[in-house]
C-alpha cells in the first residue's frame, strides 16, 4: 500500500512530530482543558484547609443568590439560616464554637431544605457543600484566592 518511499517518509515523519509534541505537552503538563490547572496566582487548593478552591461565578445561580443574601445581611427564606455550625464532620478547620454559621441553598424540585448549603466563618471566609456536609469546596471570591 505505501509502495512509494516518498510517501512513506511524509508519514513518519508526521507520526514521529506528533509523538515528540504529544511527548512535551506530558512533561510540561499540558493539557487541552485548563480547568484546575494551579498557578501561582491562582491555586486551586486553600493552603488552610486543604479543600479545592471553586470561583463564585462557578457555583449554582441558587448558590450566587444565597452569597448576595448573605452579603446584604438578610432577609433568609429559611428559619435556619445563619445558625451556628458545628462542624462535626471536622472537614472545615477547627475553630471555636459560633465561628461558623450555615445558609441553605435552595435546590429546584426539593420540598425540604435539601443538601445545598454555603458556611461562612468569621474570617469572612466561605464554604459550599452539595452533599449535606460530606464534602467542601472553599469559594473563591471575585475569582481571587483569598476566599
Amino acid at each position: 500500500m505505501m509502495n512509494n518511499p516518498r510517501t512513506a517518509r511524509i508519514i513518519a515523519a508526521v507520526v514521529i512530530a506528533m509523538m515528540v509534541i504529544t511527548l512535551a505537552a506530558s512533561l510540561l503538563g499540558c493539557s487541552a482543558s485548563s480547568s484546575g490547572t494551579a498557578t501561582k496566582d491562582t491555586p486551586t487548593k486553600d493552603s488552610v484547609s486543604g479543600l479545592l478552591f471553586v470561583p463564585a461565578a462557578d457555583l449554582p445561580k441558587e448558590a450566587q443568590q444565597t452569597l448576595a443574601l448573605i452579603d446584604k445581611g438578610g432577609p433568609y427564606p429559611y428559619s435556619r439560616d445563619g445558625v451556628v455550625f458545628g462542624n462535626f464532620e471536622k472537614i472545615l478547620p477547627k475553630q471555636n464554637k459560633g465561628y461558623y454559621h450555615e445558609y441553605t441553598v435552595k435546590t429546584p424540585g426539593e420540598k425540604d431544605r435539601g443538601a445545598r448549603r454555603i458556611v461562612t466563618g468569621k474570617g469572612d471566609e466561605r464554604y459550599y457543600t452539595d452533599d449535606h456536609y460530606k464534602s467542601f469546596r472553599r469559594i473563591q471570591a471575585d475569582g481571587g484566592t483569598d476566599g
